[in-house]
């Protein structure tokens, strides 16, 4: 009897050793192990257990013998004959399961027990029970038997397993080199963002993966993309660096990890926390320019523990994450260095086109200047033709002049420049526009300082910033409003300021307000705030936006004041 038993034992040992050329799947493979438990020994029932390395808990693989209701079954280490068994990595025979205290009463029919643990490099990956209705009906023979299935099964599940481990690093390597492909040309900064949040949450086969940036101000974290299951999730809480994973990471410039979410004062992830269901998280921080820009994490809805091949594919995702949205950052300052050189070009060819045009136009009015000159018409007092002689003689003055600043801009000769009250160059300036003001009604509050702004400038030039910026206030209320003007001293320098109350600016318009060529308006050109700033600059003083909004828009300019 006990050499047929061996007989079955060695085909059993045969066929178990051969499992690895017939399924990939640790699970299928327990379960024709147990098969081959069965069909030597012959219990009444045959249930194996696996170890989870994240909870350090047994937990019911395959059973034969048992109702459906047990396959959920988990035991503590130390708990029960199989959790003994595990703890000490020692088989164990229960010949009346009546008298052992350890006996845990699944079915009141079994009377023995038999245990063997799983072992792979000395450590208990699990353990094999086998129970019978029969008291005594395990003796030394079928220890030494199940032993050794229950050997050569670790040696097949281990290298199964292994098989999964190589299985999976190359998927993760390919998701590494596809990612790499496909966002390498991406500029667009979410679109990257995306992409990252997705791979990474395929690579770690998890819950949900997010990327989130650091603000400007360096306190906190803002959420910019999390990738879950099937769409993404939203979540638009500020993360504060203080007492936190992710902050951690940021601080430490390091791989940072959490077991147990709810174990951890994470409260800005608190809601998504309970929303998500979420357990465990992984951190790593996305460092560019040796700077650290943000973080990206991994989250899981179990327990687990990212093993070191978990991290070393993670670790490596942001890395790349980081090069290539160092790359789009570079892409964005060429495209900006690229329109800076063609609206620097369009500039260009504006100067020389003009400069040509007033060169053009200066021969014909000189000549109509001094035939009119010549004609020296003279009409009697009262005459309105008098008048009518005396403004065509200004207006042609005033064109030679424009004529000659056109032709003269950018040479800024010290010669023009002279010592003017900027409160009397603001009067000057307001009242050629005030007949169109009346007519849009607009409606003019000035305050000058009380004492006079003594300032060095061109005034021609300078009375055009400001006449600009007047044109532009009124430009913004067609149906009419309020333009406030004051003007101070301060450290040394005259401050004008100007505000109206139209509809404001856009932020993307503010942040671009004094480029070349930049307008709102189908008549405007760009060009007023641009020149602007320009004359200012040769001026040793600079003009700014201080305020837009839909209450209206503030600028103010500064220049040095006379000593």
């Amino acid at each position: 009897m006990a050499s047929e038993s061996d007989s079955r034992a060695l085909d059993s040992l045969y066929r178990i050793s051969s499992l690895v050329s017939r399924t990939e799947n640790p699970t299928e493979a327990l379960r024709l192990i147990m098969d081959e438990v069965v069909r030597v020994l012959k219990p009444n029932g045959v249930f194996i257990c696996l170890m989870n390395r994240d909870t350090q808990r047994l937990e019911l693989e395959v059973s034969y013998g048992f109702p459906d209701r047990w396959n959920d079954l988990t035991l503590e280490l130390g708990q029960g004959i199989t959790g003994w068994v595990a703890l000490h990595g020692v088989a164990k025979i229960v010949n009346d399961v009546r008298k052992e205290p350890l006996y845990i009463k699944l079915r009141p029919e079994i009377f023995s027990e038999m245990a063997v643990p799983m072992e792979d490099a000395g450590t208990v990956i699990g353990v094999v029970v086998v129970d019978s209705e029969k008291v005594d009906a395990f003796d030394a023979s079928a220890l030494k038997i199940l032993s050794l299935l229950t050997a050569e099964a670790s040696r097949v599940v281990s290298r199964l397993w292994l098989i999964q481990q190589l299985r999976t690093k190359a998927n993760q390597l390919q998701s590494l080199v596809s990612l790499g492909s496909r966002i390498a040309g991406l500029v667009d900064s979410e679109r990257i963002l995306r992409s990252l949040a997705i791979q990474g949450r395929q690579i770690l086969d998890c819950h949900s993966c997010g990327v989130f940036w650091l603000s400007s101000d360096g306190n906190s974290l803002e959420t910019r993309e999390i990738a879950g299951r099937e769409k993404s999730i939203s979540f638009d809480t500020r993360i504060a660096l203080v007492d936190s994973a992710m902050g951690s990471a940021v601080r430490r410039r390091k791989l940072s990890e959490v077991g147990n979410l709810s174990y951890e004062d994470e409260s800005d992830l608190l809601r998504i926390i309970q929303s998500e269901g979420l357990v465990s998280m992984l951190v790593v921080p996305l460092i560019f320019d040796g700077e650290v820009q943000g973080v990206i994490a991994a989250f899981t809805d179990v327990p687990h523990r990212f093993n070191n091949d978990e991290r070393k594919a993670f670790s490596t995702l942001a890395a790349l994450g980081a090069i290539v949205c160092q790359n789009a950052e570079l892409y964005a300052r060429i495209f900006e260095s690229e329109d800076s050189l063609r609206r620097n070009e369009k500039l260009t060819t504006l100067g020389m086109l003009t400069a040509e045009i007033a060169h053009e136009i200066r021969n014909p009015l000189t000549v109509i200047k001094l035939l009119f000159d010549s004609l020296n018409l003279r009409f009697e007092g009262d005459d309105e033709r008098e008048r009518d002689v005396a403004l065509i003689g200004e207006k042609l003055g005033q064109l030679e002049d424009i004529v000659e600043r056109v032709l003269g801009f950018g040479r800024m000769r010290e010669g023009l420049n002279g010592n003017y009250n900027l409160n009397q160059l603001i009067e000057e300036t307001l009242r050629l526009v005030r007949l169109k003001m009346e007519q849009m009604h607009i409606e003019v509050q000035y305050s000058p300082c009380a004492g006079a702004l003594i300032v060095t400038v061109n005034k021609g030039q300078i009375q055009q910033v400001i006449l600009n910026l007047l044109l532009n206030a009124i430009a913004v209320m067609p149906h009419g409003g309020r333009i406030k003007i004051n003007t101070y001293s301060e450290a040394k320098e005259a401050i004008f300021q100007i505000a109206d109350n139209g509809p404001g600016m856009t932020e993307a318009s503010q942040q671009k307000i004094f480029e070349s060529f930049l307008t709102h308006r189908a008549e405007g050109t760009g060009l007023g705030l641009s020149i602007s700033k320009q004359i200012l600059r040769s001026h040793r003083g600079d003009i700014r936006l201080m305020h837009s909004s839909p209450d209206g828009t503030t600028f103010s300019f500064q220049l040095p004041i006379s000593q």
